[in-house]
């Protein structure tokens, strides 16, 4: 029987048993990690790290995208920016430009602090 790594069965209970809220900064995170590991392939010449964490960040976007509610007007603001911002990672990853990269890490951290931002009013709003 394979040992399990603690840390993986950490991760696995966090997410499972995550709100929505949590989840989705999470998934910002991950994006934003995803992203600073593309940067230091293309600056390391690793080609194929650079090139599977875009794809990584990229997944990430298109989930977004995918779980956009579209009773909500602001659905369409989200789009357009999710869909720069895949514009933006393919750029980046036909080019392994890491100026690109570093453009959408701002765009994803200023997301994610507004994400935060936006949880903890809901928190003292309970």
């Amino acid at each position: 029987m394979p040992i399990q790594n603690p840390y993986a069965q950490y991760n696995q209970s966090k997410i499972l048993t995550a709100s929505p809220a949590e989840v989705t900064l999470m998934l910002y995170e991950g994006a934003i990690k995803f992203c600073n590991i593309a940067i230091m392939g293309i600056e390391q010449h690793d080609i194929e790290k650079a090139h599977k964490n875009i794809m990584k960040t990229q997944r990430i976007i298109e989930e977004f995208r995918n779980t956009l509610d579209h009773k909500y007007p602001v659905w369409e603001d989200f789009d357009r920016v999710y869909v720069y911002l895949l514009r933006r990672l393919f750029e980046a990853n036909v080019k392994k430009d890491k100026e690109i990269l570093e453009e959408v890490n701002t765009h994803l951290r200023s997301m994610r602090d507004t994400w935060k931002e936006v949880m903890k009013r809901a928190h003292q709003g309970q």
